[in-house]
């Protein structure tokens, strides 16, 4: 008789789901996840859930760019960021570069990453290294399942909308009355169109909404943010969202095209996380064969 080790046995990815329609709570060891086996079967829970949790992972700088690489590649990020390290995200000034802790205000508001790029990154991952004393959770929320349960008649009437997005919309949100140096910086980053409902290479649809969403398309203003809102509002409404509440050394990654997420407001002083993003992103526009 065989008698089968351990070794023998493959890894199998154990994870709980947190509510519905968002969030996954992944219960593997970190040597499981750091090993590479489970690769892809993380990402295709992620854009199964949107979001996933690894309690208490307690990973170094240099573990956390391990299983970024593992999961596709670990990205280049903002302010120089190399291939090979992390990205601190701090509001303090005394800890990041001005220009970029103005840039990270707009992490308070709902928003996706990469709106201004053809393609945007696949995911981003986050790990606790200091938290403030009060606030700073993130929330998230999922813009797939949002879409999938808007009435068939409102969906109809968003095909083939498409939305200005835009850095300098987004920087008036914690900047209200910029100097006209700042509006100068903030537009000179440009603009980007892309459709409203974003469709996958597998046929899901999302939403793309949040504080870079400028104007649709062909509407006045009035009508553009009023559907934009109303959306947001919508897709930010209880059965999609999952707000994530730190503990020192969690990691939380989510899908970047169907999460909207924002962190609740905390002394900036006070809270350090680690980002890395990773690579092979579709882009928001897929081009048929």
């Amino acid at each position: 008789m065989t008698v089968a080790t351990a070794a023998d046995v493959a890894v199998q990815l154990r994870f709980e789901a947190i509510k519905p329609k968002i969030g996954a709570r992944v219960l593997n060891t970190k040597e499981e996840l750091l090993s590479g086996a489970l690769s892809e079967a993380i990402l295709s829970l992620m854009e199964e859930r949107g979001v996933l949790v690894f309690p208490k992972l307690d990973l170094t700088d240099a573990e956390q760019v391990q299983f970024s690489n593992s999961l596709g590649g670990n990205a280049d990020e903002l302010a120089g960021q190399n291939q090979d390290a992390v990205f601190k995200v701090s509001l303090d000034e005394k800890k990041q570069d001005r220009n970029v802790a103005e840039y990270l205000k707009g992490s308070l508001y709902w928003h996706i990453d990469g709106t201004m790029n053809p393609t945007p990154i696949r995911a981003s991952m986050l790990t606790a290294k200091v938290l403030a004393p009060e606030g700073g959770d993130t929330l998230f929320a999922n813009t797939a399942t949002s879409y999938a349960d808007l009435p068939e008649d409102k969906k109809a009437e968003l095909e083939g909308l498409r939305v200005v997005h835009s850095l300098w919309c987004s920087q008036f949100y914690h900047t209200p009355e910029p100097s006209l140096e700042q509006i100068d910086d903030w537009q000179s980053k440009g603009e980007a169109e892309i459709p409203l409902v974003v469709t996958n290479s597998t046929g899901k649809k999302s939403l793309v909404l949040g504080n870079t969403a400028h104007y649709v398309k062909g509407f006045d203003m009035k009508a553009s943010q009023r559907l934009l809102h109303g959306l947001r509002e919508f897709a930010t409404g209880e059965p999609y969202t999952y707000r994530h509440v730190w503990t020192v050394g969690d990691t939380v990654m989510w899908d970047n095209r169907t999460s909207l997420h924002k962190a609740t407001p905390y002394d900036p002083t006070a809270r350090m996380m680690h980002r890395t993003i990773i690579k092979g992103g579709e882009a928001w526009e897929i081009t048929k064969a």
